[in-house]
């Protein structure tokens, strides 16, 4: 730690940063008059000289920047608000920081000043600028744009959007809070420049968004406390973020009483060191009165500035303190995002055990439609009555082991002169399926919204609608089952028009057996009647298989009526599927992204391998 009574430069702040400045930096970071006008702002590439892996290295980060802009963490869960947090922090210091300072290495020095509430920041800016560029406020929160003081010579390295490209540049105070006023003053050294943050503890939420903002764009921190709230929490936050993310930081105590100056002191160093910050300048400022025009004496800040105009006039100090920043900026992305991806996983999981949970709801209820098409249940009440008007069950039994060719031609005599038992048997048995399909897709909802609504996760996604089924369903059903049967009559009328006594009958012959095929279907598949189907049936399962055997043949009609029951099968399952989707529709954001934690991780480590190629601080680690 170095105390503003010494003669701090450069090679102090190069120390602190572990960072020597070396030849070679000063050939890849020179100063702003090696580039300018036209060269400003163009992307680093091997034409402008620049090594090889500098721009495998921004290639990486636009990379990066496209992988974070698409994943999101849309289920709500305990990670996925921090991880929000935290893709959008590293977003905005790409664009705020990375990208554009990678762009130019050879920009002047930006200098954040930041502290709490109060510190004295705009005073201690135009202190060191000798002008009042920035308005220091009395009342608080001061919602006013933020301050950035450079050189004339540089403001047209900060006069567009390149650093901090969110914010509109302008020359005079405002209120704006995504103005960014930039001023020029001669009294600040070429190659640096200021700019006065926000409150980092403001009670205006966009102040404290901002100055967290802005803090993260630093190439140097210049961190304002003061002797009766250098032990705050917040300002500690901060600072060991900043340490974490390898920012080079200075660090200026305010107000401090003469007689206490250094009692204080000594504690805030012992603070630093015990949270690896010992090494990092530090500059007291004595309680003292502001001169007439409201600035702190020479005395108070002559050593400050002397600090400001040595890092001015040694280029190389200045560029080992932006690779230094910048290192650890790019350095601190790998376990960031490593966060990031395991959340990314985690909604991943989430969302298939949500689905998992939907798909279990409802093949419960395609099991129970299938069972229902197997166990004779549908052949019950209406569907018998309706059967035995049909065909006459009495008389169509007594005559099955003798007759069943005299039987055929009077079944089909039968059906030709009356179409009416045939359309009443066709209702009910639409009615009977319908009714079962409503009644599962209806407990299929219910089952799939108490799944949900037990999973945090899945109970933010839901809504009352969903408890029961879709409004249209009773009118899907029935469109289902309608078109389901003249499917069959379709395929009868295909596979029967080589059979001389079907073709007899003309309409009425087909329209009979597309029935009796879809009675079949409501029993067995293998058309071996139990005990149930009989009892129930009172022998339809029977009529329906002898009538078809006496017109096809026994192979044929096995066939065809397990071909009806597949059909019918496949068209619940579309209409179940499409129940399902009501819910896996609301996960659909998370399945989208195809592996985002595989892609974060792999972005990451393409930054990373980039970052230690490049050498930034001469170690590659």
């Amino acid at each position: 730690m170095t105390t503003h009574g010494d003669a701090v430069g450069p090679s102090a702040l190069s120390a602190a940063s572990d960072e020597p400045a070396t030849e070679e930096k000063s050939q890849v970071s020179g100063g702003p008059s090696e580039r300018t006008g036209s060269d400003q702002g163009r992307p680093v590439n091997q034409e402008n000289g620049i090594p090889p892996a500098l721009g495998r290295l921004a290639t990486a980060l636009s990379g990066l920047r496209s992988a974070l802009g698409a994943v999101s963490y849309p289920l709500v869960m305990p990670s996925a608000d921090e991880a929000r947090k935290v893709g959008a922090a590293l977003l905005s210091q790409l664009d705020d920081y990375l990208l554009p300072r990678l762009a130019r290495l050879d920009a002047p020095l930006l200098v954040v000043v930041g502290g709490s509430t109060g510190a004295g920041k705009s005073t201690l800016v135009n202190s060191l600028v000798q002008a009042p560029v920035s308005t220091a406020g009395v009342l608080r929160p001061t919602t006013r744009s933020p301050v950035l003081v450079a050189n004339p010579s540089d403001l047209n390295w900060f006069g567009r959007g390149g650093l901090l490209p969110g914010l509109v540049r302008t020359g005079e105070q405002s209120t704006d809070p995504n103005a960014l006023q930039v001023v020029g003053a001669p009294s600040i050294g070429p190659g640096v420049a200021l700019l006065d943050a926000p409150d980092i503890d403001s009670v205006v939420d966009h102040n404290r968004k901002l100055a967290a903002q802005l803090l993260a764009a630093a190439d140097l921190w210049l961190f304002v406390t003061t002797a009766a709230r250098y032990a705050d929490a917040v300002p500690w936050e901060l600072l060991t973020t900043a340490r974490l993310r390898g920012t080079v930081i200075a660090l200026v105590l305010d107000r401090v009483p003469v007689d206490a100056a250094a009692e204080v002191a000594a504690h805030l160093g012992e603070m630093l060191t015990a949270r690896d910050l010992g090494s990092a300048p530090l500059f007291v400022i004595p309680e003292t009165p502001l001169g007439g025009n409201g600035l702190l004496p020479e005395a108070a800040v002559g050593p400050m500035r002397q600090w400001f105009s040595q890092l001015s006039a040694d280029a190389n100090a200045r560029a080992a303190v932006v690779r230094q920043t910048l290192d650890g900026a790019l350095g601190a992305l790998a376990p960031a995002l490593h966060g990031l991806a395991e959340a990314a996983d985690e909604q991943m999981r989430t969302a298939q055990t949500l689905d998992e949970r939907v798909e279990a709801a409802y093949r419960n209820a395609r099991r129970t439609t299938e069972e229902g098409l197997q166990d004779g249940r549908l052949l019950r009440g209406e569907v018998l009555a309706r059967w035995q008007e049909f065909i006459g069950t009495g008389e169509f039994l007594r005559s099955l082991e003798s007759r069943v060719g005299h039987l055929r031609d009077r079944l089909v005599a039968a059906i030709s002169g009356r179409p009416a038992p045939g359309r009443n048997l066709q209702v009910a048995m639409e009615s009977q399926l319908v009714t079962l399909l409503r009644g599962v897709a209806a407990d299929a909802a219910e089952q799939a919204y108490a799944a949900w609504q037990s999973h945090p996760a899945g109970a933010a996604l839901l809504e009352p609608g969903l408890q029961k089924a879709s409004d249209n369903l009773p009118q899907l059903a029935d469109r289902l089952v309608r078109d389901w049967q003249q499917w069959v009559l379709d395929v009868v009328r295909r596979e029967a028009a080589d059979k001389r006594t079907v073709a007899r009958g003309a309409a009425y012959a087909v329209n009979g057996v597309g029935l009796a095929v879809m009675i079949a279907v409501f029993t067995t598949t293998a058309f071996i009647p139990t005990g149930l189907e009989v009892a129930a049936g009172a022998g339809s399962a029977v009529a329906a298989q002898k009538v078809l055997e006496a017109v096809f043949g026994d192979q044929a009609i096995r066939t065809l009526a397990t071909r009806a029951r597949t059909e019918l099968l496949a068209r619940v399952d579309d209409l179940l599927a499409a129940e399902a989707a009501r819910f896996t529709e609301r996960t659909a954001t998370v399945r989208l992204e195809a592996e985002p934690g595989a892609l974060l991780r792999r972005v990451g480590a393409e930054v990373e391998a980039a970052r230690k190629e490049l050498a930034l601080t001469g170690s590659g680690q």
